[in-house]
C-alpha cells in the first residue's frame, strides 16, 4: 500500500504555517474595520486581540497536533474525542465551505490584482478573473499533485519575497511625509456609530475582518504524515508560525494608520475596487510603491492559495480512508506520494465555487463556522485531561488550563455574537454544514482504509 511520505522538516513547517495565514486579509480588511470602529487604537487593538486569541488556538491546538500527529488535523482528533459523526461533520463543512471557499475567494483576488496591475478595464473584466482565478487554482492544483516537496518548495521563495517585501513597506512607511503620529492616536471625525450595535458589537464585527486575516493558522496539522518529527516539529511550527505573522500583521496595520487618517481609510471602505494597503504605499511612495505592494498580494495571494491547497486536501483523504468520504480519494499517487484525487477534487469544487460567484457569502460564514471547530478542539484538550490523563504528550500547553479555556471562552463569545448580529450568515453557514448529514448516514458502515499504523505515529 502506497503511503504518504515524511520530507518535511521543522523550518518547512514554520513557513507552511506563515504561508497558510498571509493572504489578502492584512492589505484589504484595515478599510472596512476603520469604517467600523472609526478609531486607529481600537482597529490596533482587534488586530492585537485576534492575533493574541488565535496564538492562544495555535498554543492549544499543539498539544493535540503532537498527540495525533496524523494526516487530517481536526478531522483526526475529533474522531478521538467525540467520535465519527463529529468529525464527519468538521470534513464535510471544509470541503463545502471551510477551506474550498477560502481557495476560491484568495484564488479570486489574485485575479482582480492582477486586471488591476495590468490596468484592464471594461465589461468582460468579470469573467477575465474568474478565468484567471480558475487556472491559478488548476495551476496550483497540479504543483502539489506532483508533491508535497514541489509545492512547499515553491510556497518558501515565495515567503522569502513576503518577508522582505514588508520590511520595505515599514521603511517606506515610517519614512513618508504625510505620516504622523496623530494619526495613530486621533479618532475619525466623520465616523457615525451603527445604532444597532454596542461597542462590542462593533468590536466582534471588526474582528471577524482580523480572524479572517489570521484564517488558516491551524492547516499544519493536515500534513502532519509528511512531516518529520512531528510530535515535536508541529506544536513549535504552530507558535513560532503564528507568532510571527501576529508581529507583521500588527507592524503592516500601524504602517497604514501612521499614513493615512483614520476617516480617508474608513472612506476607503466605500469606494470599489481600493485595496487599502496599495492606496497607503501610493501615498508615501507614489504609482512604483503602489505597483510594488500590488505585485506583493500577487504573491501573497498566489502564496496562500497555494498552501491552502496544499494542506487541506489531507482532510479529504483521512475521511476517504476511514470509509466516510468517495473512495477514490483515499488513493496515494504511487509516484509523487501525494493524495492526488483529493487535491483534484478539492480543485474542482473551489473552481466550481468561483464560477458560481457565491464564495464572497461563503467566507462572510466562514470564520463563524471556524470557530465552532477552533473551540470544539480546545475543549477537546481539557476532556482529554481529565479522561486520558496518562496519554503520551509530547507538548503539553502553557498555563493550562488558562490558555484553552480562554481560547474556549473566546470561541464561544465570537460565535454567540455573530449569531445577534449576522444571523443569516451564521444560521446558513450551519445550514451547509449540515448538508452532510446524509451523506453521513450513506457511507458510515463503510470499513477503514488502513494506511498508517496509529500506533507507530504515537510512540
Amino acid at each position: 500500500m502506497t503511503k504518504l511520505s515524511r520530507t518535511l522538516g521543522l523550518r518547512s513547517a514554520i513557513l507552511l504555517v506563515v504561508s497558510g495565514i498571509i493572504g489578502s486579509g492584512v492589505f484589504k480588511k484595515v478599510a472596512p474595520m476603520a469604517a467600523e470602529l472609526g478609531s486607529p487604537l481600537l482597529v490596533l487593538a482587534c488586530w492585537i486581540m485576534a492575533g493574541l486569541i488565535s496564538l492562544a488556538g495555535a498554543l492549544t491546538y499543539a498539544e493535540m497536533a503532537g498527540m495525533f500527529p496524523q494526516s487530517g488535523g481536526e478531522y483526526v482528533y475529533f474522531k478521538k474525542v467525540y467520535g465519527r459523526l463529529f468529525a464527519f461533520m468538521y470534513g464535510w463543512g471544509a470541503f463545502t465551505v471551510m477551506r474550498t471557499a477560502t481557495i476560491a475567494a484568495l484564488s479570486y483576488i489574485f485575479g482582480q490584482s492582477l486586471i488591476a496591475l495590468t490596468g484592464s478595464g471594461g465589461q468582460p473584466v468579470e469573467i477575465t478573473v474568474k478565468c484567471i482565478a480558475t487556472a491559478l487554482i488548476a495551476f496550483l492544483s497540479w504543483i502539489n499533485y506532483r508533491g508535497v516537496s514541489f509545492a512547499e518548495g515553491l510556497s518558501r521563495i515565495l515567503i522569502y519575497l513576503v518577508f522582505v517585501a514588508v520590511a520595505i513597506i515599514a521603511v517606506l512607511g515610517f519614512q513618508s511625509e504625510s505620516g504622523s503620529m496623530n494619526n495613530l492616536t486621533q479618532s475619525a471625525q466623520e465616523h457615525v456609530t451603527n445604532p444597532n450595535r454596542s461597542l462590542l458589537g462593533s468590536l466582534v464585527v471588526a474582528s471577524l475582518g482580523a480572524f479572517w486575516g489570521y484564517e488558516g493558522w491551524n492547516q499544519i496539522g493536515y500534513i502532519g504524515e509528511e512531516i518529520k518529527n512531528p510530535q515535536r516539529s508541529l506544536p513549535i511550527a504552530l507558535g513560532v508560525g503564528t507568532s510571527i505573522v501576529v508581529g507583521i500583521y500588527v507592524l503592516l496595520n500601524t504602517v497604514y494608520l501612521y499614513v493615512l487618517p483614520i476617516d480617508a481609510l474608513a472612506h476607503l471602505a466605500s469606494t470599489p475596487g481600493k485595496i487599502a494597503a496599495v492606496e497607503v504605499v501610493r501615498q508615501a511612495a507614489g504609482w512604483a510603491g503602489a505597483t510594488f505592494i500590488s505585485i506583493l498580494i500577487l504573491v501573497t495571494t498566489s502564496n496562500s492559495t497555494n498552501a491552502s491547497i496544499l494542506m487541506p486536501a489531507r482532510i479529504f483523504y483521512a475521511m476517504a480512508s476511514d470509509g466516510l468520504f468517495f473512495k477514490s480519494v483515499a488513493i496515494i499517487h504511487p509516484r509523487y506520494k501525494t493524495p492526488s484525487v483529493a487535491i483534484l477534487l478539492q480543485g474542482l469544487w473551489s473552481g466550481v465555487l468561483v464560477w458560481s460567484g457565491s464564495f464572497d457569502q461563503l467566507t462572510d460564514m466562514l470564520v463563524f463556522a471556524s470557530f465552532i471547530f477552533y473551540g470544539a478542539t480546545a475543549l477537546g484538550v481539557i476532556l482529554l485531561r481529565h479522561k486520558q490523563p496518562d496519554l503520551h504528550r509530547p507538548y503539553r500547553v502553557i498555563a493550562y488550563p488558562l490558555v484553552p479555556v480562554f481560547f474556549c471562552c473566546c470561541c464561544a463569545l465570537l460565535v454567540v455574537m455573530t449569531l445577534i448580529n449576522q444571523p443569516r450568515e451564521a444560521l446558513t453557514g450551519l445550514g451547509l454544514i449540515a448538508t452532510g448529514l446524509p451523506f453521513y448516514w450513506f457511507w458510515r458502515k463503510r470499513p477503514a482504509i488502513s494506511h498508517v499504523d496509529d500506533a507507530v505515529l504515537n510512540k
